[in-house]
């Protein structure tokens, strides 16, 4: 079985959504009454595009052109304020991702956190979460986000090793890293996460070890660990980079196995966090909470409606999708997503639970969907004939939750449970890819 299929990070991905005519936000946004809503900020903005990445980013961009992204999102803003006023929409998570958001002058930062508390009402109980990367960490952008009240700061080193780092195409080096991660310590956030990558050409398990464990002397809240994957239109397809995958399955093994002995807690295939920052992982129900976005490529959640700006990973594509959104005068049409159905919503909630402890709680999901898991997924129980997966009686009742092999598989199983409608979908889209770059 090859480990590494398809990142599980949501479903259905993005490359199943299509065309979308007649949707409106005025006839959803009665979802985002009241408080419990998550908020999503794309800052698409990068240094440089990684070798690896195939996410929406564009590079070479100027402060002016920043600030006319800037422009087009408080106008965004403007217009979903007008609709979320009469609900009294409360956001209680905001994340700012891109792309780098750090790639923002400080003025610039200040300029987009004060839009938002000008438009939006947030929960006094509010998680900001911001990502950055090492060569954007300094104490000045550092200071505005610690003013602004985030709570976690999530930083991209993947490796102290800098073969490793040129080899993905990373324009920071190790030293950098290690000063970024050091000043980032420094600031007291509530959390700290840092993310490294395995599977890289010319890495062992030696040096990711090194990487590892220097990273656990500078005390990380939380570590991801990430495979690589190398995708269409990212650069490293373009050099004839192919994972090895075996050797990728070794590394995390070994990865995760030291992480776990030097009191880690893992949590899914990618998430270990510290043992003094929480004891056993608490229930949270997910695959029907409410998110809006904000940005060009940022995706939004509102009950079986789900969308975003088309997928977009090569410069030329995300040049012209970013020209498009700042050129949009209705922010509040929508015009590229998909509506899932009441058999997709249920897979949803299956893989959003079953690849993160504490498991698909089986009570629960017979109570939302009036039927049982197990019988309406079938693959389920060759997942426990195979040893990947395991029930556990606990106070609320029965959960169903992969085991320490089915974790780190957790990349093959996921994706044996994608529709064959959604499969389809998403083919297509792949081909149209390879045409396209044919």
């Amino acid at each position: 079985m090859n480990p590494y299929i398809q990142y599980m990070y949501s479903y259905p991905h993005k490359t199943a959504y299509r065309q979308l005519s007649g949707v409106s936000l005025r006839d959803y946004v009665h979802l985002l009454k009241g408080g419990g809503h998550g908020m999503y900020v794309h800052l698409p903005f990068c240094q440089a595009k990684c070798g690896y990445c195939n996410l929406f980013s564009v590079t070479g961009q100027s402060p002016y052109d920043v600030e006319t992204y800037l422009d087009t999102l408080e106008r965004q803003c403007i217009q979903y304020a007008a609709l979320l006023k009469p609900e009294k929409t409360v956001f209680s998570e905001l994340v700012i991702g891109g792309g780098t958001p750090l790639y923002l002058s400080e003025k610039q930062l200040l300029r987009m956190f004060g839009m938002l508390r000008d438009y939006f009402m947030f929960s006094k109980e509010l998680e900001i979460i911001v990502e950055t990367a090492p060569n954007q960490t300094d104490a000045g952008k550092l200071d505005v986000l610690k003013r602004a009240g985030v709570t976690r700061v999530s930083m991209g080193i993947q490796s102290f090793q800098d073969e490793e780092l040129a080899a993905l195409g990373r324009r920071h080096r190790a030293q950098t890293a290690r000063e970024a991660l050091h000043l980032l310590q420094s600031m007291d956030f509530a959390c700290v996460n840092v993310d490294f990558i395995y599977g890289i050409p010319g890495q062992t398990v030696q040096s990711l070890l090194e990487s590892l464990k220097e990273a656990l002397a500078m005390e990380p809240d939380e570590i991801f660990l990430y495979p690589l994957y190398v995708k269409h239109g990212a650069v490293l397809e373009g050099q004839g980079i192919v994972p090895d995958s075996a050797q990728a399955y070794e590394q995390y093994l070994h990865a995760s196995g030291y992480l776990r002995s030097s009191g880690f807690r893992q949590d899914s295939m990618r998430r270990f966090v510290h043992a003094a920052q929480a004891g056993q992982r608490a229930y949270a129900e997910c695959g029907f909470g409410t998110s809006l976005a904000l940005g060009c490529g940022g995706r939004s959640y509102l009950g079986n409606l789900h969308f975003c700006t088309p997928y977009a990973i090569t410069r030329d594509t995300c040049l012209a999708r970013l020209a498009e959104y700042e050129q949009t005068t209705d922010f509040t049409q929508i015009t590229h997503g998909l509506f899932l159905s009441a058999q997709e919503m249920q897979r949803r909630y299956v893989i959003r639970h079953l690849l993160i402890l504490p498991g698909l709680w089986l009570e629960r999901y017979e109570q939302v969907f009036g039927s049982r898991a197990l019988e309406d997924f079938p693959q389920l129980r060759t997942w426990m004939d195979s040893g990947f997966a395991a029930l556990h009686e606990t106070d609320r009742g029965t959960f169903l939750a992969l085991t320490e092999t089915g974790m780190g598989l957790s990349d093959a199983l996921g994706p044996q449970l994608i529709s064959p409608q959604m499969r389809a979908a998403m083919e297509e889209w792949e081909r149209l890819q390879a045409v396209g770059n044919g």
